[in-house]
C-alpha cells in the first residue's frame, strides 16, 4: 500500500472497536498493523470537486502556489483570510484535521475549501488515538472526536486530476513505545499529488509531509520513496512539491542558514536527493526560519527553516514566507505560509 489512488466521496470515522484494540496491551507493530488494514480511509483518498473549476489560467500562464503546514487547521476564518489574501491557484496543506475534537469536530479542509468556490483532495496520515499532544490532551479533556483524522491536502478551484496519495515511510513511529495516555497514533508520513491543467499545460502539485521524529537520513529514504513514485506516475510533467520537510539539523542562526542555503545536502541529505533528481529550491524559497511561536509560548525560539517548495520544469519567482496570523497579530499555526509564483519553463531531463 505504498501508492494509494483509489477515491472516496466521504471517509468514514474510525471506528470505536479499532480504538480500543489499539489502546489495549502492548503498542507492537503487529498491533499497529492490524488496526491500521482495518481502517479504510488509509486505502484511498477523499475527494470533493470544486463546483466550477476553472478552465484558464492567470496571463501568461502563471501559476501561484500555496504551502502551509496549518497546524490542525482549527482556525477556520483566519485561515481562509489568510489565503483569500494570495488568492493561490493551488494551496499544498499539511495537518489538517477532520472530526478532532480539539479542530471543533469539523471537516476542516471542506470548511476551508467551499466557501472559496475551491475542490479538494485529502489523504489520511494518522488516526488518532487521543485528543492529540499534551496541551490539547489538557485543553481538551472530556471531549471525543467524531472522527479521529489528521492528514495532508491539496486545495484548488482548478479540476484535480488522477489523485494519488504515497505512503513515505513503514509507520508506526507514532505508536510503536507510545503508552495509552500518549499521543498513540496509527498511520504514517505521506504526500498527496494531483494534477491540474490539460496536456502541455498541466502540471502535478504535491503537498510532502517528513517525519519530524527521525534523522536526515530517514528524510532522504522519504524524499526517495516519494521521487520515485513521483517519476513513476507523472512523467515528464512539470512538478511542484510543497509542504513540512522537518529539515530541523539546519542552522537557526540567519547568516548560518543563508551560507549553506544553496547546498543544504551535508546537514540534510534529502537536498542532495531532490537536486539529482532534476529538482530546486534556490529560486522557490527565502533562507529564513519558518516556524513561529504560538499564543501559549510555545515552540520557542530560535527556529530554522523547515518548509520547502521543490519544482522541477518549471521556472519559480516572488517567493515569499508570509505571517500565519489573524487580525490581532495572533499566531493561528506554528509555522508559517509559503508562497511562490511558477510558469512552465521546459520538459524536465532527469534519470
Amino acid at each position: 500500500m505504498n501508492l494509494i489512488d483509489a477515491v472516496v466521496s466521504r471517509f468514514e470515522p474510525l471506528r470505536a472497536e479499532i480504538i480500543e484494540i489499539a489502546q489495549s496491551g502492548t503498542a507492537t507493530r503487529e498491533r499497529h498493523d492490524a488496526c491500521l488494514k482495518a481502517i479504510p480511509a488509509f486505502a484511498t483518498i477523499e475527494q470533493n470537486p470544486a463546483a466550477e473549476p476553472l478552465t484558464t489560467r492567470r496571463a501568461g500562464g502563471r501559476i501561484i502556489a500555496f504551502s502551509w503546514n496549518a497546524e490542525r487547521l482549527k482556525y477556520d476564518l483566519a485561515s481562509r483570510a489568510l489565503m483569500g489574501a494570495v488568492a493561490p491557484d493551488v494551496a499544498l496543506l499539511t495537518e489538517v484535521d477532520i472530526g478532532m475534537a480539539r479542530s471543533g469536530n469539523r471537516h476542516t479542509v471542506r470548511d476551508l475549501a467551499e466557501p472559496m468556490g475551491a475542490g479538494f483532495v485529502y489523504a489520511l496520515e494518522f488516526a488518532e488515538l487521543g485528543l492529540g499532544d499534551s496541551r490539547e490532551m489538557e485543553w481538551h479533556k472530556g471531549d471525543v472526536n467524531t472522527f479521529g483524522y489528521h492528514g495532508n491536502a491539496i486545495v484548488s478551484r482548478h479540476a484535480l486530476d488522477e489523485p494519488f496519495a504515497v505512503r513515505l515511510d513503514d509507520g508506526a513511529h507514532w505508536f510503536i513505545g507510545f503508552e495509552a495516555e500518549d499521543q498513540r497514533r496509527i498511520g504514517f508520513r505521506n504526500a498527496i499529488a494531483a494534477r491540474i491543467g490539460e496536456g502541455d499545460e498541466s502540471l502535478w502539485c504535491v503537498a510532502a509531509h517528513f517525519e519530524n521524529r527521525a534523522t536526515p537520513d530517514i528524510r532522504a529514504d522519504q524524499a526517495r520513496r516519494l521521487i520515485q513514485a513521483l517519476d513513476e506516475r507523472t512523467g515528464d510533467h512539470p512538478i511542484v512539491i510543497g509542504g513540512d520537510f522537518n529539515t530541523s539539523a539546519l542552522p537557526t542562526d540567519p547568516s548560518e542558514l543563508e551560507r549553506i542555503f544553496n547546498d543544504p545536502s551535508p546537514l540534510e541529505p534529502m537536498f542532495a536527493v531532490f537536486r539529482e533528481a532534476g529538482f530546486e529550491w534556490q529560486s522557490s524559497n527565502l533562507p529564513e526560519p519558518s516556524c513561529r511561536t504560538r499564543p501559549d509560548g510555545t515552540p520557542v525560539a530560535p527556529f530554522t527553516k523547515i518548509d520547502w517548495f521543490f519544482t522541477r520544469g518549471l521556472e519559480a519567482s516572488d517567493p515569499a514566507t508570509l505571517p500565519a496570523i489573524d487580525a490581532e497579530g495572533q499566531a493561528i499555526s506554528d509555522h508559517e505560509a509559503l508562497r511562490v509564483t511558477l510558469s512552465i519553463s521546459k520538459r524536465p531531463s532527469h534519470a
